[in-house]
């Protein structure tokens, strides 16, 4: 008999997540972008503690932990932003931490991991690999394993990104939110469509690594190859596929995934700073460059109100965002 599967995320479990955060989490403004009338908005995530949304998911989780699992410790794999969150939510609990990072993830995030206390331990860019190592090292020191994305309480805290949007922006009309592993998109379309069905919620991929597109419009999860996603600049969608539970979510929840090429994304990058004076890292631009260079796609067509692209983050090496900012745009409508 197959098993049945558990109920998703639901409000109530991201209302608590959003009481556990309250103190620790910024409750992130939604900067003007574009013309006036557009009512276009940014959800500036980059300016989180760590740079990024991560510390919601990160600290909400570790927060349930324990007090005989947060002196053990936790550990986690990521390529950047989840590690931050867990560093800091670790050290703000006074729990020790282990990361599992790849050799691609860039300097500023690995550099900021340390900073705040957490080992770090560097191994190949599979993100399937990042994992193995990670439980090995939790089986044998007795680590609480807080995974970047694939878990209940993760999608519970991203998710408060979303009951933000809703509070602040009553006639909220669409949302665009990054896809890597599908966090935050599960939260966010968790929260919004409990509050406000009517809202499209779309997710945004790099063309270079939408394991997520093909997964739902194949109806099972795929898995693409690590030096495939590692094409991409948006290093913090380079997952190779979604997780069991955000497949879950996705799948039931948001309206449909975008993609956006690679001069899109540097392109928004620039977009970002000029238009709105934000430091944007390129995984945190995809929403931007969605919104920009496909505001006519039938799936934004004709929403009566206003659009919000959520940045998820800001931490960009400077040599390389200084390249960003340099790159001639292309047309923009």
């Amino acid at each position: 008999m197959p098993t049945e599967s558990p109920p998703l995320v639901g409000l109530a479990d991201i209302r608590a997540a959003a009481e556990r955060l309250r103190g620790v989490a910024v409750r992130t403004p939604l900067v003007p972008f574009g013309r006036p009338e557009q009512r276009w908005y940014l959800k500036a995530e980059s300016l989180q503690p760590i740079g990024a949304f991560k510390i919601r998911g990160a600290y909400a989780t570790i927060a349930t932990l324990a007090l005989d699992q947060l002196a053990r410790g936790v550990i986690t794999y990521s390529s950047g932003n989840h590690a931050q969150g867990v560093a800091r939510a670790a050290r703000l609990l006074g729990a020790p931490a282990v990361v599992v990072m790849p050799s691609d993830a860039p300097a500023v995030k690995r550099e900021r991991v340390a900073a705040d206390g957490a080992d770090i331990v560097i191994v190949g860019t599979a993100s399937e690999e990042r994992q193995q190592v990670a439980e090995r090292i939790a089986a044998e020191r007795g680590l609480a394993i807080i995974p970047p994305f694939d878990d209940d309480r993760i999608i519970a805290g991203q998710g408060t990104v979303g009951l933000e949007l809703v509070e602040d922006l009553p006639d909220l009309a669409a949302v665009l939110v990054p896809v890597g592993g599908g966090g935050l998109a599960s939260g966010i379309a968790a929260a919004i469509k409990a509050l406000r069905p009517t809202v499209r919620v779309i997710g945004v991929e790099p063309e270079l690594a939408a394991d997520a597109r093909e997964s739902l419009a194949r109806g099972e999860i795929v898995r693409w190859p690590a030096d495939a996603v590692s094409r991409t600049i948006a290093d913090g969608t380079r997952t190779q596929s979604l997780g069991r539970r955000t497949f879950a979510h996705l799948s039931t929840l948001i309206d449909s995934i975008v993609t956006v090429s690679e001069a899109e994304i540097v392109a928004a990058v620039r977009l970002a700073a000029e238009w709105s004076r934000l430091v944007v890292e390129p995984s945190g631009a995809l929403s931007i460059a969605a919104l920009v260079f496909g505001a006519g796609d039938t799936r934004l067509a004709g929403a009566a109100g206003p659009i919000v692209a959520v940045v998820s983050g800001g931490n960009v090496d400077p040599e390389r965002y200084l390249e960003y900012l340099r790159t001639p745009l292309p047309p923009v409508g």
